[in-house]
């Protein structure tokens, strides 16, 4: 695996551990993260060691203390852009968080204190998002006269609603973790100390199922979101009959039908 200079990656048990690590500037992301992220996940999706990823925040430089999942774009490298430099930043983003969304592995955002502009956007590229509760969520950029970037339009009405991400994006407001969890945009939220135990939980309980299945159905949940309801269900019906196709399939319900446990391999 390569090295980074503002990530740190571990793998154990099929879970791989991605931690955002700018401690000077509260992990903000700048190119050489965004370039580092692409590097990571590029060679994460290719293991097959690894069948969930958690993409988490590293501590404050001052204190230790988890203060910051992602604090936003580093708006230090921003300030001087063109326009079409500016263009540029937000399509070199568009690169590793649509990884995040498209790998094969699921991801798990494990959201530890501020989570504002490219930091909220990033956490919803991730299949799930757990919140602990000194997790603030917001995008602050139309009171810097500027529009999210990073996919914060997009991706923010998709899982809340229209109305309530104009009313964010709008007012500028930041939300803590409980009314991120009311209006849909996290999946749970846990104290501050059991934030990695309960996303370590959860990807251990995913990766123990068909890791293939699993794949294949994140891309058909994907894949069938903006398509109208017929062509989604003709999509899900051919993938449905080539996971009938696989060795997981024979052993799983072979297994079933048996009451055995079942040892699913594919991926």
């Amino acid at each position: 695996m390569s090295e980074f200079n503002n990530l740190k990656l571990e793998v154990a048990d099929e879970i791989a551990v991605l931690t955002i690590s700018r401690p000077a500037a509260l992990n903000a992301l700048n190119s050489e993260t965004l370039d580092e992220l692409n590097v990571a996940l590029t060679e994460i999706e290719a293991r097959d060691d690894v069948k969930v990823l958690i993409l988490t925040g590293g501590p404050d430089k001052k204190d230790n203390a988890f203060k910051s999942f992602v604090a936003g774009a580093d708006i230090s490298e921003m300030v001087n852009f063109s326009a079409a430099e500016a263009r540029a930043f937000g399509m070199r983003a568009s690169v590793p968080f649509f990884k995040l969304m498209n790998m094969r592995q699921v991801t798990i955002c494990a959201v530890n204190g501020f989570a504002l502009g490219g930091g909220c956007e990033i956490s919803m590229a991730c299949d799930i998002r757990i919140a602990s509760e000194n997790a603030t969520f917001g995008q602050p950029e139309c009171g810097l006269g500027i529009i999210p970037g990073f996919g914060g339009t997009q991706r923010l009405a998709r899982l809340v609603g229209m109305g309530r991400a104009k009313e964010l994006i709008f007012t500028c407001d930041s939300i803590d973790a409980n009314e991120a969890y009311r209006i849909g945009l996290v999946n749970k939220v846990v104290p501050c100390e059991e934030l990695m135990d309960t996303a370590k939980a959860m990807a251990k309980k995913i990766a123990s199922k068909g890791s293939y299945a699993v794949s294949i159905a994140k891309a058909a949940i994907n894949n069938g979101y903006d398509m109208d309801i017929k062509n989604a269900v003709e999509m899900e019906a051919n993938l449905f009959g080539i996971t009938c196709s696989t060795h997981d399939k024979a052993e799983g319900m072979g297994a079933f039908l048996e009451r055995r446990a079942a040892n699913l391999t594919d991926f």
